[in-house]
């Protein structure tokens, strides 16, 4: 189903840009409009999708930035920066651009477990609540993920069950099977 929901919004982009490419024999570029629309039609697609996988419970949230505890940002990579739900478990990886390897080998740390209380709920404005507790080796949190209506943008707080080190990360919401993430080593 996502591959075709994929397929179709490659296939409805193209035939929109190729029937208003040309307009006796000009080039013609598209209006504001005609742009956003597009946009919002992908954006949509793209936003089912997350719903789909998250209700699966088979997503990556690849994050762009991450926000410490006192609200300091950091812009990251989306391929080394992730939170993957899979096969009743979780994974979190963050990794910086720093000249330290890091546990993982990639300048962060990556850790996994076993995912308990999935809890998806919608409020009235249409954003998705997703919460759920994660029990490994080295994690316990609990984690709160908002997955926002009309796109596949999405945050996620994770909160430490032993300290108050809580930690957001901000990116979308992918597929498992859509997402290309490098995993490090897991502590």
């Amino acid at each position: 189903m996502k591959k075709i929901l994929t397929v179709l919004v490659a296939l409805f982009t193209m035939s929109v840009l190729s029937a208003t490419a040309q307009t006796a024999g000009q080039e013609r570029q598209l209006t504001k409009q005609e742009r956003k629309a597009i946009q919002q039609q992908i954006d949509s697609l793209q936003h089912e999708n997350a719903v789909e996988a998250v209700k699966d419970t088979s997503f990556v949230l690849e994050a762009d930035r991450v926000v410490f505890k006192y609200g300091y940002q950091a812009y990251v990579q989306t391929r080394t920066n992730f939170v993957m739900i899979h096969n009743g478990r979780a994974t979190v990886q963050v990794a910086f651009n720093v000249p330290m390897a890091g546990p993982n080998g990639m300048g962060g740390v990556t850790v996994e477990g076993l995912i308990s209380d999935y809890k998806v709920k919608t409020n009235k404005n249409g954003d998705e609540y997703i919460t759920f507790n994660v029990m490994g080796t080295a994690i316990s949190a609990q984690v709160y993920i908002t997955l926002y209506d009309g796109n596949s943008e999405a945050s996620v707080d994770i909160m430490p069950n032993f300290n108050s080190n809580r930690l957001t990360l901000r990116g979308k919401i992918l597929p498992y099977d859509d997402s290309f993430v490098i995993q490090g080593r897991t502590i």
